[in-house]
Order: C-alpha cells, then structure tokens, then sequence
C-alpha cells in the first residue's frame, strides 16, 4: 500500500524519534514515565492506521516477531548501560548484596502470590502453568526504571539500578528454568541449572578479559559497533547453548567500567589506559543512544499491538488488582525489613515493562493456556507505571517543598541581619556630634573656659 511506502516509513520513523525524545524532556519535568507516553503514542498510531487502511488489521500478529527482536536487542544495550554506570568499591558491597537479596526475595514471592491467584481464577491454569506465567509479572523493568530515578539521592538511584538489573536478570534465568521442567526428557534438575549459572559466568569473565585486550588493540576509529555485534553474537550462541547470556552482558560491563579493580597490581601491564578510557567513554555514549532509539520504537511497536478490548473484562481486573496489590504488599515488607524506614519513593518504584512483554511473547505453545488474556499484561504494566509516576511526582513536591523551607529559612536569617545592620547603623548616627565629628585637639583634654558670650 501507498502508505507503507518505504519513504513513508522514514517520515513515520523518525518524527517517533523526535516525539520519544521531546517525550524525555517531558518526563524530566513531570517524572512521568517517557515509555508511558510511548505506549499511547502507539495505541494512537493502531487507531490512525486502521482508518487509514480501511481493513481489520492484526496488528499483534504480524508484528509480534519484530517486537521480540527489538526487545532482546533493548534488554541488551539496557543492561549493558547499565552496567556500564556501576561501580565496584568494597564500600559499595553491602548495598550490592542487599540489592541483589531484595530482587531475589521479591521475584520469588511476588510470582509465588502471583501464581495462586492465577491459578485460582484463570480457567484450565494449571499450578506449573500458573508460575510460568507469573514469572514476567514479577520482573521489575530496568527499561522502565533506570531513565526515571535519575533525579533520585545518588544512594537511592544505584539502588534502583543495581535492583532492577538483577530482577531482570534473576527472573530470566527462572522464567527459562520452569520452561526447562515443562519437559521432564530436558528437565535437568536445580543442580545442574546451578552449573549451567557457574559455567556462564565463567565463559561471560574469560570472554570480558579477551574482548578487553583485542579491542585495546584495533586502531580504526569503527570499532564500537563491532564490539556491539560481538556481545549481540555471544548473547545469542548462549542462548542457543541453554546459557543465561545476560550474564555475559552484564559482567562485559561491569569489566570494562571498572578496568583497575579486574586488573590489579602487575596485570595493569596489559592495559592502554588511554586506549580504555576512550573505549569506555564511546561504548557508553553509544549504549546510551542506542538504547533510547531501540525503547523508543519497542513501547511504540507494543503500544500498537494492544487489544484494549482485553482490558474491559471484570476477571481481567479482579486478577490484575489482586496482583498488584500483592506487589507493593511484598515490596513494603521487604524494604522495611532490608532498609529501614525510609523506603519512600523506593517502595512504589516497581513498574512492569521490557522484559514482562517479551518474556510473555516466550512462553511456549504447549504451555499456553487459552483462559488467560492478555489484558492482565496490560493492565499491570499500566497500573505499576501510573504508581510508580505519581510516587515519583510526589516524591519530587516533597523535595521542593523542602527546597522552599530552605530558602524561607535563608531569606528570614538574611531579613534578620538587615534588621540588625540597620539598627547598628542608627545608632551611630544618633550618637554625640562630640564623639564622632570633633576632631581637634581639644578632644583628649578640658576645653578652654571663654566665659559667658551670650549674656
């Protein structure tokens, strides 16, 4: 068709590039979610393309493939970036280890909860079906997360990114273990799972240190798409080998952020200095961009596939509500009993996204069930977004309010010296013309007695 036409494809394309990123100044002023914003920009282009078209059009069908590829490259340029922007100080390991026991604990009590209400209300879910499910519901989005928290306290911020990470991570490797018992001729047990982790991360450090010293190595000036489609490659054959690749991607990062730490001491012989700076400074930038452009046109492509139809059902939002509120129950406990009380804006920071869809789309023929819609997807990711937003918008008056108390608290001490100067100042002026305007040589002694003149 006309409109499809391939010029018509670059116009389309790039004002959703110039909309998502006037869309993050939006997000930087309000703290409402940039990829919220994405979504209705897509379910609005699904209406305009239908009238355009004039014909009933599965949208979810005939694009389905191209969100899962688009996704998997975004959960790896997002994890990437991420991994990139932490650092690993002895100072910082605790707040890792407790990051990380957060995650864990949560995924698996959110998707545990999550299960039993599935397979208490979706018709023919049976209790394995019902965790697989549950699984992506449980995955907090980095995708989502990472861009919102930056105007949070520095402690608060690397929580997030170092929580978000891992969920992401935890909850893949689980989502693909109970794929992996849905056939018990595959089914190889807790143990070897454990190995098939252990052997990951070996392969992800040994291929980090030899991407390291190759790529210090290559002069020409390209060389950072290259690096890119290496990772890309090495994601991939895990994959294919039943390895949990985001591991591998994470570890890169991790490695080539924090170069001094990987190689201490006389090892520090094998690295440019210069040559990595240079290469961690241009993968970032382009980790960064990249990143933007592939969620841009995600949430977009997601947004466009939506059947609203799916979110007007009462059993939709019965579970999706029920879901919900297990999430930020759990979420509650388990900051109070982590952190302590201040656990606000973090406690309602847990927004579903990225990985939740594409993980969703993963879930194997035979495992389907017909009775759940898809609608609880949606609703979920909408709702914990919309949460998460209004916390963060409350979070950000709360500062401001603070900021102005602050600021009264200056303008009242500054009025109070300017009172102050000022009654000093009119008390000089109101002193003896004989202690401050006399300067002769009478001051120091009696002046003389000239008698009576006026008489």
């Amino acid at each position: 068709m006309e409109i499809l036409s391939s010029y018509n494809m670059i116009i389309g394309a790039s004002a959703i590039v110039i909309i998502s990123f006037w869309f993050n100044g939006i997000s930087k002023k309000t703290n409402i979610p940039s990829v919220l914003m994405l979504i209705v920009l897509g379910v609005l282009l699904q209406f305009g393309l239908k009238h355009l078209m004039g014909a009933e059009i599965n949208f979810e069908k005939n694009l389905r493939g191209t969100l899962e590829i688009i996704g998997t490259v975004g959960l790896i340029m997002i994890v990437l970036e991420a991994a990139l922007e932490l650092e690993l100080k002895k100072e910082k390991l605790i707040p890792i280890l407790k990051s990380m026991a957060i995650a864990l604990v949560g995924l698996v009590a959110s998707a545990w909860v999550a299960a039993l209400v599935l397979h208490q209300f979706i018709d023919g879910m049976s209790m394995q079906s019902a965790w697989l499910y549950a699984t992506p519901l449980s995955i907090l989005s980095s995708a989502i997360i990472i861009p919102s928290v930056s105007g949070l306290r520095e402690d608060k911020k690397e929580f997030h990114i170092y929580e978000s990470t891992f969920s992401d991570i935890m909850g893949i490797m689980m989502f693909y273990f109970l794929i992996g018992t849905l056939d018990p001729e595959t089914d190889t047990g807790a143990l070897a799972f454990g190995g098939n982790i252990v052997l990951t991360i070996v392969i992800a450090i040994v291929a980090s240190y030899a991407l390291v010293l190759i790529f210090q190595k290559i002069k020409s000036q390209a060389k950072q798409f290259l690096l890119i489609a290496v990772l890309l490659l090495l994601y991939a054959i895990g994959k294919k080998m039943h390895l949990s690749s985001l591991i591998i991607i994470l570890v890169f990062g991790l490695v080539i952020a924090n170069v001094k730490l990987f190689f201490p001491g006389k090892t520090a012989i094998f690295l440019e200095k210069e040559k990595m700076q240079q290469i961690y400074h241009e993968l970032h930038i382009i980790t960064l961009e990249t990143a933007f452009v592939v969620r841009t046109f995600f949430f977009v492509i997601f947004g466009i596939t939506i059947v609203l139809s799916s979110l007007f059902s009462i059993n939709v939002a019965l579970v999706s509500i029920l879901i919900i509120a297990s999430i930020y129950v759990i979420r509650y406990g388990m900051l109070r009993l982590f952190i302590g009380k201040d656990i606000f804006p973090q406690v309602f920071i847990a927004p579903r996204g990225l990985i939740t869809i594409l993980l969703f789309y993963a879930i194997p023929k035979k495992a389907e069930v017909a009775g759940f819609e898809s609608g609880i997807l949606l609703f979920v990711i909408i709702a914990t977004s919309l949460i998460m937003t209004w916390a963060m918008i409350r979070d950000k008056k709360k500062m401001g309010t603070m900021l102005d108390e602050i600021d009264e608290e200056m303008l009242a001490r500054n009025a109070a010296e300017d009172e102050l100067n000022e009654l000093q100042n009119e008390s000089l002026e109101t002193e003896t013309p004989e202690e401050h305007t006399f300067e002769t040589p009478y001051d120091k002694k009696d002046p003389p007695d000239y008698g009576n003149e006026t008489a």
